[in-house]
């Protein structure tokens, strides 16, 4: 079974900015691409930070004066680090470091779960040596889902069930409706009847398995024979 990975869902082509790009140029450069946020480039090219306009607000936030007092040492360090952006003038100061990134050949349920993980909308594509080499975004994850039913079913019978693990594809129905899998048959033994629903729930693309599967044997309740 094959997975999706971030190269192939990337945006190859990524606007971005550098450590000493002025705050005004960055505001430019945001609203010029209509993007939200830039990775920003270190002197040698590498991803150092990424800078949004959540960061960019800041400024205007404190315009009417700065925060009030902290109330714990947590909510200090915020205040501290909102200042400093508030202060900024380059995209090196106001940007937030470092950057969250992902490898082109992480899987797509790798890269949601980083997401998710450091609460970000989007990740750097990076290689072994940190240059840059894509974005992708939330919306580009959820691309996967746009995948045919056909093409999901064809998946788990040609590659899960025939070639994984050894299951002749007409032992077991597999209808797909929306994304959401029925997977319906007999098996040998309960224990290959987990390991199936599991990998079929790895699929790309798949919403959710429905189980209506039966087994000859349940192996998680037999013991090993007694040794004399």
């Amino acid at each position: 079974m094959k997975h999706h990975r971030v190269e192939a869902l990337m945006t190859p082509e990524v606007v971005t900015v550098h450590t000493d790009t002025p705050f005004k140029k960055v505001v430019g450069i945001l609203r010029e691409h209509h993007i939200s946020a830039a990775p920003v480039l270190g002197r040698d090219g590498v991803v150092v930070g990424v800078v949004s306009e959540a960061d960019l607000l800041r400024k205007e936030a404190d315009s009417d004066g700065p925060a009030g007092p902290p109330r714990t040492v947590r909510s200090r360090r915020a205040v501290r680090r909102a200042r400093r952006k508030a202060a900024a003038e380059t995209a090196g100061d106001l940007m937030t470091a470092p950057a969250v990134v992902i490898c082109p050949d992480a899987t797509l349920g790798e890269a949601a779960r980083h997401m998710e993980r450091h609460d970000v909308k989007r990740l750097p594509v990076v290689d072994e040596t940190g240059q840059l080499r894509g974005i992708v975004s939330r919306c580009d994850l959820l691309r996967v889902f746009l995948r045919s039913d056909a093409r999901i079913r064809a998946e788990i019978r040609d590659d899960v069930l025939r070639k994984d693990l050894w299951v002749d594809p007409a032992s077991i129905d597999v209808e797909v409706t929306d994304g959401v899998v029925t997977l319906t048959g007999r098996l040998e033994n309960k224990t290959l009847t987990g390991i199936l629903i599991g990998m079929v729930r790895g699929v790309d693309g798949v919403v959710q398995v429905h189980d209506r599967l039966t087994y000859a044997v349940d192996d998680t309740r037999l013991r090993p024979a007694r040794r004399d």
